[in-house]
């Protein structure tokens, strides 16, 4: 006997073979061994079933069709060991088999129930059993229970319990089977409200695996929030409490909605497509969306590249789509489930609080179910009166349930209203709650509904390691980082931002600016451009004053500018301050302007934030400071840069004893470039060293920890030579370092004074001596062997560098203010990167003087300030050509990548 596999929660039923009947009964029969016909019936059922997966066929028949086949399968087998009428043995599924969900690469769970007696009795023919689905190549994942056994695992472990609500008969004695249904069932066993509880507690868990976000770059869809899980979740709680055998059967007892019904199926066959084709394409299980089976994902599924969005940027949104609307529905239904089975007991009293709400339990829901219907506005109203109530914790699951129902009132005539518009600049100028508010309008579809515009870039990904969220997540991340600037609690994490936020005037326009910086990713064109345009309308339509709509707008226009010039531009060079200061115009666009790049950033990427980037951004806003208080008018001049540096090195100097002459004789060989690109710390630092080393053949190596810029430095002292750049990074990146800044002076002796700020690639400074000591030692071995050529790099390359390799791009301009040439370098990052840009330079006798080194994601984006032998800039077409060809044969070589 056995119990057929439900089949309401699946597309209408089409007989799909997958395997011929009569040939395989011909083939067993003249088989010499019975493994044989076996093995080439499940080898030939899988290539049956990727082919009707190629050809279209709904995944969820193909699920099914697999569950039916191992059902025949092992229900063949069984009889070869044990008879059909044995009263003390059952062969029952279990887990998602028990459910009749088998993808390709999914566990067969079966669970043996064995009478009291039976393990005595069979245990030969059990071991033969298990032994013979060994051997055909179907590996099963199985138990061996009493019914007994079942009831104690069950009652102290809930995945069990689980396990067992699954079980369906396939063959045995089906008393035995009921009795077991019976020893575990919520009136023995796990009753609803701790069932409940404990399925609760285990998603907080998993959610808390996955950062408590359903968009990380490489997704599980099984386990991550909004994943196959929490849908399973729903069904066994469903199960539990209700007796449910499928998820249609919340539509009945009124938990579920159709609309919400087929919306939750939707979602699940979507995953459930991605699931079939990560098994069809690994040919084992896999649940990750590992960065290069998303590209082949997409592609299978017939996503094609359009010009501002890629084909594996599609698919990726609309899975993000479809994790969040899951989400988003498990958690309605969630609070639906708390209601009716832990707070059945407890209706509680409604509490007023206006004509249009009441809190009841901690909730707020509506005074009647027609209020949004007669007052549409609010739909805006309740994210307000949520900030003004912080006693409340939520809003309660038939209130969401209505606030989905009207949002197609959120028209056009909606966002025309006064009421709403008041309504969403009164929920930014709260003192408390924006983030949040924001967030529960975004997850319940208000936010993209009122901005359209935020609704285009809702689940939208970058196909990057630079975006680590996708662009919704990121703004609304944006937004939070603002607001934790401006409340006092959040103070002690960034102090110096937390001051220039008590300064801004409107922090509300911030925040606008916030929300609109990144919203036309994706259209074409310059999004900053676009969302600049946006911004403007925004703040026109609710009633924003010109000089604050232009505000907002040039924030938008400009949320790039400084981290560009921060990170790519030579800000030891007075004239790129003065430009950029010029550019801010007053100190109130620069305070704005640096509050909002720093919040972007550290919203971007959690590895993309660390002091040395903070760093750069606060010498630049410093520098900018200084000059805007000096007056754009009366800029400083290299000059005077270079005595102000030297004046209070010669302090530092005269304090430690050090006379003129000996500091003079020093600073003879530096130049004025070193003088311009050291502070006085750095320079009183290499003074001493080099006046104690003296002019010894032998190099000169120190370091010391950086705290103003996060990291470590690096200073060498060594004679000039033409591979030295290549020499220095190819040492530092056999040591595992990552290179963040390099500044190569070459001075007037024939010496260079070279200094270079790393990590470790930890991401951490140096810290141990040990470490040190081995970082000086193989620098002065390699730099004592001149002619030897750089090693190659030796470090592994990662799954993920490979995935986002791509072609390298090399462009070149001249600062004839300087008279060097600028080269910026586009490339996949990777180690050993700088060692090999060095090789190139050195082939075509080019001089780096500084580098700007930046990896964004995966994409290397560095900057070097070269000239030729003579010092001279290259500012020759022939020579760019020849070092770009360089370059690229260096970059893009074919290597094994191992």
């Amino acid at each position: 006997m056995s119990f057929p596999i439900p089949l309401q929660d699946h597309a209408p039923w089409r007989d799909q073979a997958l395997f011929d009947t009569a040939a395989f009964e011909q083939d067993l029969a003249t088989s010499a061994s019975s493994i044989s016909p076996f093995r080439t019936l499940l080898k030939q059922s899988a290539l049956r079933l990727r082919a009707l997966f190629q050809q279209g066929l709904p995944t969820d028949e193909l699920v099914l069709a697999r569950a039916r086949l191992m059902d025949e399968v092992l229900q063949r087998i069984w009889l070869r060991f044990f008879t059909a009428d044995a009263l003390d043995l059952t062969l029952v599924a279990v887990g998602g088999y028990g459910r009749g969900e088998l993808h390709p690469g999914s566990d067969v769970d079966i669970m043996i129930l064995l009478g009291d007696q039976a393990l005595e009795v069979h245990r030969s023919g059990l071991e033969d059993f298990l032994t013979f689905l060994w051997d055909i190549g179907l590996e099963v994942g199985h138990s061996v229970r009493t019914v007994e056994d079942c009831a104690r695992e069950g009652a102290a472990d809930i995945t069990i319990a689980t396990s067992l609500m699954e079980a369906r008969l396939l063959t045995g004695s089906a008393t035995l089977f009921e009795q077991m249904r019976a020893v575990t069932g919520p009136d023995r066993i796990w009753p609803d409200a701790a069932f409940f509880e404990s399925k609760r507690q285990e998603r907080c868990q998993r959610c808390r695996k996955y950062n408590e976000t359903a968009f990380n770059l490489e997704p599980n869809i099984k386990e991550g929030p909004g994943g196959l899980r929490d849908l399973q979740m729903i069904g066994w709680v469903a199960k539990r409490h209700f007796g449910a055998s499928t998820l249609h059967e919340l539509v009945s007892h009124g938990f579920l909605s159709p609309r919400e019904y087929d919306e939750l199926i939707e979602c699940r066959n979507f995953l459930w497509q991605i699931r079939f084709a990560l098994h069809t394409l690994t040919g084992r299980r896999e649940d990750v969306l590992l960065f290069d089976h998303q590209r082949r994902v997409a592609e299978q599924f017939g996503y094609q590249d359009q010009d501002q969005n890629l084909a594996v940027e599609q698919f990726m949104q609309r899975y993000y789509r479809t994790v969040n609307a899951l989400s988003r529905l498990n958690e309605m239904l969630l609070q639906l489930f708390e209601e009716a089975i832990l707070l059945a007991d407890e209706p509680g009293e409604p509490t007023p609080i206006n004509r249009r709400f009441q809190a009841r339990r901690g909730y707020l829901e509506v005074t009647r179910p027609n209020v949004f219907l007669r007052y549409p506005f609010a739909m805006l109203e309740v994210f307000l009166v949520l900030q003004q109530h912080p006693e409340i914790k939520g809003i309660r699951a038939s209130t969401i349930r209505l606030i989905r129902d009207h949002q197609p009132l959120i028209d056009e005539k909606f966002r025309n209203d006064m009421r709403p518009r008041s309504l969403f600049m009164e929920i930014l100028r709260q003192p408390y709650g924006v983030t949040q508010q924001l967030r529960l309008m975004n997850a319940y579809g208000v936010l993209p509904a009122y901005l359209p515009e935020f609704g285009h870039i809702m689940g939208r990904m970058q196909y990057d390691l630079f975006h680590a969220y996708t662009v919704d997540q990121h703004i609304l991340f944006v937004v939070r980082n603002l607001r934790r600037f401006f409340l006092p609690q959040f103070s002690d994490q960034l102090p110096q931002c937390s001051a220039i936020m008590e300064r801004l005037p409107k922090p509300e326009l911030i925040y606008i600016a916030g929300l609109y910086h990144d919203i036309a990713k994706g259209r074409g064109g310059d999004h900053s451009e676009l969302g600049a345009e946006d911004a403007e309308r925004f703040c026109r339509q609710h009633g924003l004053s010109r000089f604050d709509t232009r505000l907002i707008a040039w924030l938008v226009r400009h949320h790039l500018t400084l981290s560009i010039t921060a990170q790519k531009k030579d800000t030891h060079d007075p004239e790129v301050i003065h430009d950029f200061a010029r550019l801010m115009g007053d100190q109130m666009h620069l305070d704005y302007l640096y509050l909002l790049t720093v919040a972007d950033i550290r919203a971007t990427n959690p590895k993309l934030w660390n002091t040395w980037r903070g760093s750069l951004l606060w010498q630049l806003y410093e520098a900018t400071r200084r000059a805007l208080r000096r007056g754009l008018d009366n800029p400083i001049d290299k000059e005077e840069r270079i005595r102000e540096a030297q004046s209070q090195a010669r302090r530092l100097l005269q304090v430690a004893k050090i006379d003129e002459e000996r500091i003079n004789h020093v600073w003879d060989g530096f130049g004025d470039d070193y003088f311009l690109r050291h502070a006085a710390d750095e320079i009183t630092w290499h003074t001493r060293a080099i006046i104690k080393h003296g002019y010894k053949e032998r190099p000169l190596v120190m370091t010391r920890a950086d705290p103003s810029r996060g990291g470590t430095e690096i200073f060498i002292y060594t004679r000039d030579q033409d591979n030295l750049f290549a020499l220095i990074t190819s040492v530092l990146d056999q040591l595992g370092l990552t290179i963040l800044d390099a500044r190569i002076i070459t001075g007037h002796s024939g010496y260079t004074l070279d200094s270079f700020t790393v990590l470790e690639d930890t991401g951490l400074p140096i810290q141990e001596r040990s470490r040190i000591k081995e970082i000086v030692t193989m620098l002065i071995a390699a730099l004592q062997q001149p002619d030897a050529m750089p090693p190659m790099p030796s470090r592994h390359i990662s799954r993920i560098q490979k995935a986002f390799q791509m072609p390298t791009c090399v462009s070149f301009h001249e600062d004839a203010a300087n008279s060097r040439t600028v080269v910026e370098l586009f490339s996949w990052d990777r180690p050993g990167l700088l060692c090999r840009v060095g090789q190139a330079f050195m082939e075509c006798g080019v001089q780096v003087h500084n580098a700007k080194i930046m990896t964004v994601g995966a994409r290397a984006e560095d900057v070097f300030f070269v000239t030729d032998r003579e010092n001279r800039p290259l500012n020759d077409p022939q020579k760019y050509a020849a070092l770009r060809v360089a370059l690229v044969a260096q970059l893009d070589v074919d290597e094994e990548l191992g």
